[in-house]
């Protein structure tokens, strides 16, 4: 921190002001990009905590289908009538039901 005033002094004799507009950039990134992102971070993993059998999911390559089963790292998901694919619980990313638009 010694180092920052002196180069600070060096500089113009004292003048704060680069450093507080590095703080403010800092926080104005933090509050707008970073903190958001840790926000929607949560939510997934709250979402791939409490997967339940018979729920309907939609996997990270866009796969539609329904969990039959659920295993430590991996869930069973139906996407056609008897047709069953194993995925890893990290790519599944939304419920289905929340992502198809109301119908009219």
């Amino acid at each position: 921190m010694n180092l920052l005033f002196v180069m600070l002094q060096a500089q113009g004799g004292g003048d704060y002001s680069f450093l507080i507009m590095m703080v403010a950039i800092f926080a104005i990134m933090y509050f707008f990009m970073i903190r958001p992102q840790n926000k929607k971070q949560k939510e997934i993993a709250n979402f791939r905590k409490n997967l339940e059998v018979g729920q309907s999911v939609v996997t990270a390559g866009g796969i539609y289908g329904k969990i039959k089963e659920i295993e430590d790292n991996a869930v069973i998901v139906e996407i056609a009538s008897s047709v069953k694919i194993k995925v890893d619980k990290n790519s599944i990313f939304a419920d289905a039901q929340a992502q198809q638009p109301a119908k009219k």
